[in-house]
């Protein structure tokens, strides 16, 4: 075992009491974790003021002055330590509300200080709360680093003397102890092409810097080491799942997809859906398992291209099936299936858990028998009795709703792999996905049909609602029907209920009365209920639903013509685009009404006007990425790999390409890392990332 993976415990200054909370407050176990354990930001504290230079309160100053008079002022709850502190240019006071019985022994009078902290004014006087005060000879302290570390720390740590500066006092510690043990990660070439320095001098440097072009270059040098070493994991494992995750070679092309693609398409394919059906047909006929995700913005069509694939699989004799996160989902996927599907004389069912016990049983025994071609279904395709006979193709539509073990679920009995592809809707950047999603083959229809037209997107306040009420029955009058959408959020869901049962009752008594009908759909109503009310829209036998977001993704209604958002400043960006994306669907001109209050974080300001300006989800994603960063983008499915300590995948987009190129470049001439020239980046690898190698596939 080597000196960085000793027990933490056994450090200078910790033991076992404060062993166990930093285990569990900080996740640091042993002498790795602390060095890694890096400041979240640094203090100037070259500079020295006069007190008669305080003129902001939001922002930290250093002083050195003199003790001039220590007074205990109040008792109880209201006792406090009062030192009077003064340089040549004023006076300023210094308060203690704990710890006053120890700092009565420690702080003298006449006594020269160093101060720093935030200052506060009442009264007309200037004060500091608890400021960091070290006693002074000379000038001693001006000589120590002028950059001082700050280290995130909790209540508890705080409570045993690890506040930041004990834990630097520790990392104090073990930078002596540890030094000469610390090796080199990167080749001499890396380290050459980029002129870092030693990775010795780097941690030297990200804990107390001499300068700040050193905590520069030590900030950078791991930075590069972090995103370097999380994209090789990402191309070996790649390579890893091809290699191993053998699947059906579908070798042809034939009568079901020529029927469909001649007979039964009834527009021309855009070039983006073109250059997509490409790549699934060659991965479909390497003889290697297809694991890719297919990213399109709302209305792209990447259901035809879905349809297609399946096809194919047809074709080949293999079964396929489609998941959903729900019903709605589901029922609009088997419902655009069916479309064609008799037309070419094939079988399609639906398998949800609404069924009737014989109807299921009825289906799961027609798939184990080969009797059904395509499935569609919810989570009712992964139970235990559902087998398939030659499970060829699975599509799964928002993977992300769906964890890794439900996924692997649908194969689970097959001997062989089936051809794998992931749907979502949600645009995903380019920087982001080429991290979190690095191990997957990545298709992107980034081009709309011709006879999808922008969504015209609007922002009013609530004072606007008689001008909306007012268009809202100009477009009713034209026979087409209108969404009004309200948030539902976790902490508040009763008030949330309320308004979206208020604004039902205050569509129905505004618009009912001029014989129109509404409905309503929500997630505390039954199955049942749901498919029932989002039928009747479909069918136009209501002209308006309030709903909240169920209807966020893959509802389609072609004569809806209007969203309107309720409190748009509490959706996220990337809903509000799933939303508007409901509307636009038909030939009719569409419209997205934002409706706030006039109360709006600068944040909420952004998100609108993103959205009033674009109706590209590429740009509206990356506003998001900048807004929310990528573990609210993406969800929790790569948390692992995106727990980055230093880079960030928006600031840092530069060394993130450097540092995949390079990754690239070696996984492709040294895929063991075996070449004596790779041997510090092998020793590094297989310590600290062979684990996440069954990582991150799809499947």
């Amino acid at each position: 075992m080597s000196v960085l993976e000793t027990k933490i415990e056994f450090l200078k200054g910790v033991g076992p009491k404060r062993a166990a909370l930093l285990n569990t407050e900080l996740s640091i176990f042993n002498f790795y974790d602390l060095l890694t354990f890096f400041p979240f930001r640094y203090i100037d504290r070259s500079k020295v003021y006069k007190i008669s230079q305080i003129k902001n309160f939001d922002i930290d100053f250093q002083l050195i002055g003199t003790v001039e008079r220590i007074s205990v002022i109040g008792t109880g709850r209201k006792k406090r330590l009062v030192v009077e502190f003064t340089d040549e240019t004023g006076k300023v006071e210094i308060i203690f509300f704990k710890g006053i019985n120890w700092l009565l022994n420690s702080i003298k009078k006449n006594q020269k200080y160093l101060i720093f902290g935030r200052p506060n004014i009442y009264g007309g006087k200037i004060s500091f709360a608890h400021p960091e005060m070290e006693p002074i000879k000379n000038s001693e302290l001006l000589k120590l680093s002028p950059i001082h570390p700050v280290y995130h720390s909790t209540e508890k740590l705080k409570n045993v003397g690890l506040n930041s500066k004990g834990i630097s006092i520790l990392i104090k510690n073990l930078l002596s102890k540890v030094e000469n043990f610390v090796n080199e990660n990167l080749s001499s070439s890396i380290i050459n092409k980029y002129s870092f320095i030693s990775r010795q001098l780097s941690f030297k440097n990200m804990h107390f810097p001499s300068n700040n072009e050193i905590l520069l270059k030590s900030i950078n040098r791991f930075k590069y080491e972090e995103l370097f070493f999380l994209q090789l994991t990402l191309f070996k494992n790649k390579i890893i799942r091809k290699k191993r995750n053998k699947s059906f070679k579908f070798n042809k092309v034939g009568k079901f997809f020529n029927d469909f693609y001649f007979n039964h398409l009834q527009f021309e394919l855009t070039n983006a859906q073109k250059k997509v059906m490409k790549e699934i047909r060659n991965d479909l006929g390497s003889g290697f398992q297809m694991n890719r995700l297919l990213q399109g913005d709302v209305g792209s069509g990447k259901t035809v291209v879905a349809v297609m694939s399946m096809l194919i699989s047809k074709d080949n004799g293999f079964q396929s099936c489609v998941m959903a996160p729900t019903e709605i989902l589901a029922n609009q996927h088997f419902e655009s299936i069916k479309e064609f599907s008799d037309k070419l004389n094939i079988n399609v069912e639906l398998l949800t858990g609404k069924l009737s016990t014989r109807k299921k049983t009825s289906i799961v025994t027609s798939l184990k028998n080969n009797q059904i071609d395509i499935v569609v279904g919810t989570h009712a395709l992964i139970q235990d009795n559902v087998k398939f006979f030659n499970l060829g193709l699975v599509i799964i539509d928002e993977q992300h709703k769906f964890g890794v073990s439900q996924r692997a679920k649908l194969w689970s009995n097959n001997m062989i792999f089936p051809h794998v592809l992931v749907m979502t809707a949600t645009p995903i950047p380019r920087t982001l996905a080429m991290t979190a999603y690095g191990d997957l083959d990545f298709s992107v229809i980034d081009q709309l049909p011709p006879n999808r037209k922008p969504v015209n997107t609007k922002h009013f306040y609530f004072k606007d609602l008689k001008k909306i009420y007012s268009f809202i029955f100009d477009e009713l009058n034209q026979n087409r029907q209108v969404y009004v959408v309200y948030p539902l959020i976790e902490e508040s869901k009763t008030l949330d209920y309320k308004n979206l049962m208020d604004g039902y009752e205050n569509m129905k008594t505004i618009f009912g009365k001029k014989g129109f009908q509404v409905s309503m759909l929500h997630g505390k109503m039954n199955n049942d209920d749901k498919l029932s009310e989002m039928s009747n829209f479909l069918l136009n036998k209501t002209q308006i639903l309030v709903s909240t977001t169920v209807v966020e993704v893959g509802v389609n209604v072609p004569n809806a013509s209007v969203m309107v958002i309720q409190n748009a400043e509490k959706f996220g960006l990337s809903q509000l685009h799933q939303l508007r994306g409901r509307v636009g669907r038909g030939v009719n001109k569409s419209h997205c009404i934002l409706l706030t209050s006039n109360k709006l974080t600068n944040d909420s300001k952004t998100r609108l006007k993103a959205m009033v300006d674009t109706n590209d989800g590429f740009k509206i994603s990356e506003i998001d990425l900048k807004l929310r960063g990528p573990g609210d983008v993406l969800g929790t499915r790569q948390s692992g790999l995106l727990n980055l300590k230093l880079s960030s995948l928006i600031k840092d987009n530069g060394i993130l390409k450097n540092a995949r190129l390079d990754a690239q470049k070696i996984i492709k001439e040294d895929f063991e890392l075996a070449h004596s020239h790779n041997r510090n980046i092998n020793q590094f690898f297989y310590k600290k990332y062979s684990k996440m190698l069954k990582w991150s596939s799809v499947s």
